[in-house]
């Protein structure tokens, strides 16, 4: 599936910060759209459906959350606090409403803020399905918080579970990674800042390793990152998170400089900007 351009009117000078509502916003409707071909592709393979009961860890604003309960599947999403303002925009999507109310197989829904210890209580069955879709393998240190949430999920969930995780391809399938360079350039004098490093084949067998999941498949999807123009590239890129400490070393100015000269090899002749990507995922089992 390809992402769908969105054009959007020119930003102030000062970008919104990293957790207001309108940087969730540009999130929800620019960037996470970029990723729905791996959420289809993990859903297909898992028969994802009325009989899923599903965990999405770091949910955002909800997509891969409504996907799946457009396939019927019972759905709770947990993330951390610092992105509330995403979940309120997934709670808006996943809400039934006008229009919506009773939808032909909507599954249900139930969003959190913290961690999935939130999500547990009497009565609940437990999950048959664990999403953790936010990629890594591109800024070191990336999986830190991801393990422990991994470990505290798989005690909610039945033996032999399916865990999906999702990272970054190989560098030179990715045109992203040239772009995401910038923000570690642009703190390469802060020691604690996040660095970019090329992802590594094995990242999600380690991460799977570490939480205590054995590996049982894997696969690759081409996601493109496609913007309607230059202004919603800068805006999606922005709203990951990804440029935050670089903004806060130098200043959001500089920041949108160097991201306009990275992309500017990305920009079609009809002023699309288009950079092809491979995002890899991998199904674990819960012991």
């Amino acid at each position: 599936m390809t992402p769908t351009l969105v054009r959007h009117q020119s930003r102030t000078a000062s970008a919104p910060a990293a957790g207001s509502s309108e940087r969730a916003r540009d999130w929800a409707e620019i960037q996470e759209r970029m990723l729905v071909p791996l959420f289809e592709a993990a859903y297909e393979r898992l028969d994802v459906g009325p009989a899923t009961r599903l965990l999405g860890l770091g949910c955002g604003s909800g997509l891969a959350l409504l996907i799946a309960a457009s396939r019927g599947a019972e759905v709770t999403g947990v993330d951390r606090p610092e992105h509330a303002a995403r979940l309120a925009l997934a709670r808006e999507r996943l809400t039934p409403g006008p229009g919506r109310d009773g939808a032909a197989g909507m599954g249900a829904s139930r969003l959190v803020t913290g961690g999935p210890a939130g999500t547990s209580g009497p009565g609940r069955s437990p999950y048959d399905v664990i999403t953790a879709f936010e990629p890594i393998g591109c800024t070191a240190g990336d999986t830190e918080d991801l393990v422990p949430a991994l470990a505290s999920a798989v005690g909610l969930a039945e033996r032999g579970s399916a865990v999906v995780l999702a990272g970054w391809g190989p560098p030179e399938r990715c045109a992203t990674s040239a772009v995401l360079r910038v923000a570690t350039r642009l703190t390469a004098r802060l020691n604690d800042a996040p660095r970019w490093r090329p992802s590594l084949r094995d990242d999600l067998e380690d991460v799977a390793a570490r939480a205590g999941l054995k590996p049982d498949g894997s696969g690759r999807v081409a996601c493109p990152f496609g913007y309607a123009d230059l202004d919603s590239a800068i805006r999606g890129l922005l709203s990951t998170g990804a440029f935050d400490a670089a903004a806060r070393v130098t200043d959001q100015a500089q920041v949108e400089k160097e991201l306009v000269e990275a992309l500017h090899g990305h920009v079609r002749r009809d002023g699309t900007v288009w950079m092809p990507n491979v995002f890899r995922y991998l199904i674990a089992r819960t012991p």
